[in-house]
């Protein structure tokens, strides 16, 4: 059954929590699906009769064929890779004409804005932030900087042009004569119109238009909220806000969002450079690696693994201001004799309320932890909460007082049925 309500699904570690899967499940319950921040640098992933299949524009709803599905204000759009999720769309037999709706105010990402952040990322050394190189910041930066060029723009080709050269132009000055044939993607650009253009309009109308009929809608966050611009570790972050502040802004909706629901894995997982207190060195860090096919869908990068930190769960529950949590991938830690619990933080020997607010402080943090039994059955089959095993229960119960929140739902699979609902 349908409600008239406005969710938002956001990540509460450093992405990669499995936010793709709750959205394709969720979808069921709610009319129109919004992707509100990001570009291409984050992957959900879901699956399809045993098939994987990975978005990375294109929010994950389109897999249900009623559904309408919006890419917000606050993306930045690679229109290359959206023409590629089209592609594999129509290969799927799915319907895209009056369902997939882009907003005229997003920004466009080029292919010089991924030249551009290779660039900046070879120049910081060992100080690189790990970006995807998909231009994302770079492109970001021409937002904020005021120069960027939004989906809109589109429409009148000619003046879009003059506007692209410029861009190039200037980004030249900056950057030098860097190798880039700006004409061939010009071109190109041209000869998606005809796919592209039916996809602007003015979504934020859109939306409000459709919360006034009655529908519902639901808000799928990108990334996650430790690699939030403002509230995560910066500057080993991405270029927007991967939070509840993001969702807002990057749909146009109110702040009337409810539920929030906030995706934990039950380990912890980040990509890429930063600090990450509880990171395993160790045969278990690659136990879970392993076992998790923790890969980055978007890059394929092994991800760094390690133990659930709670600091970090109770901090991003704050900020998001999270109803119910989702946790992740409980399968995973099948086999586990022992499993931890970063339950605070020490620092000079100094107990912390709070996550530090600079990276040096966050390298030489101490974590404190609890020690759990562990379990060795395979969970996968398990319907109810009652039937996982008397330590997986404990240790669920035990996250959930930690971070005082509710745990509505439990991964226990990747299948769409791999859920245990509380």
């Amino acid at each position: 059954m349908r409600s008239n309500k406005i969710a938002a699904i956001i990540g509460l570690q450093w992405g990669d929590e499995g936010k793709g899967k709750l959205v394709d499940i969720l979808t069921e319950k709610y009319d129109v699906i919004v992707r509100s921040t990001g570009g291409a640098n984050a992957g959900h992933t879901i699956y399809r009769e045993a098939k994987k299949i990975v978005f990375h524009l294109i929010p994950s709803g389109m897999m249900h064929k009623d559904k309408i599905c919006i890419i917000g204000n606050g993306v930045v759009a690679h229109l290359p890779t959206l023409i590629e999720e089209l592609n594999t769309l129509k290969s799927l037999g799915a319907k895209i004409a009056g369902r997939l709706f882009i907003s005229d105010r997003a920004h466009i990402v080029f292919d010089f804005h991924k030249i551009i952040d290779g660039m900046q990322e070879e120049k910081k050394g060992g100080s690189n932030v790990g970006t995807t190189r998909r231009g994302i910041g770079p492109a970001y930066t021409d937002k904020i900087s005021r120069i960027g060029i939004r989906m809109g723009e589109l429409r009148n080709f000619e003046s879009f042009s003059k506007r692209f050269m410029e861009n190039v132009r200037m980004a030249r000055v900056m950057y030098g004569n860097f190798e880039y044939d700006e004409n061939h993607e010009l071109n190109y650009l041209k000869s998606i119109m005809p796919e592209i253009l039916p996809l602007i309009i003015n979504t934020e109308h859109y939306l409000h238009e459709a919360y006034k009929k009655g529908k519902s809608i639901l808000i799928e966050g990108a990334n996650g909220t430790m690699l939030d611009i403002d509230h995560g570790t910066y500057p080993f972050v991405t270029s927007s806000n991967a939070s509840i502040g993001g969702a807002i802004a990057g749909s146009g909706l109110p702040a009337q969002i409810n539920p929030v629901i906030g995706i934990l894995k039950a380990y912890t997982t980040r990509v890429g450079g930063g600090p990450f207190p509880t990171e395993l060195h160790d045969e278990t860090g690659k136990y879970l690696r392993e076992k998790g096919g923790e890969f980055g869908s978007t890059t394929g990068r092994p991800r760094r693994c390690g133990w659930f930190d709670a600091v970090v769960a109770r901090w991003t529950c704050v900020i998001n201001g999270a109803t119910e949590i989702n946790l992740t991938k409980l399968d995973v830690l099948s086999g586990l004799k022992k499993i931890r619990i970063a339950t605070a933080y020490e620092l000079d020997g100094k107990k912390l309320d709070s996550l530090p607010y600079s990276t040096e402080d966050f390298a030489r943090i101490t974590p404190i932890y609890e020690e759990m039994e562990g379990w060795d059955e395979d969970i996968s089959k398990c319907a109810h909460f009652k039937d996982l095993p008397p330590a997986a229960q404990k240790y669920i119960k035990k996250i959930e007082k930690l971070l005082g929140c509710p745990i509505k739902y439990i991964g226990t699979g990747t299948g769409a049925k791999d859920l245990i609902k509380m």
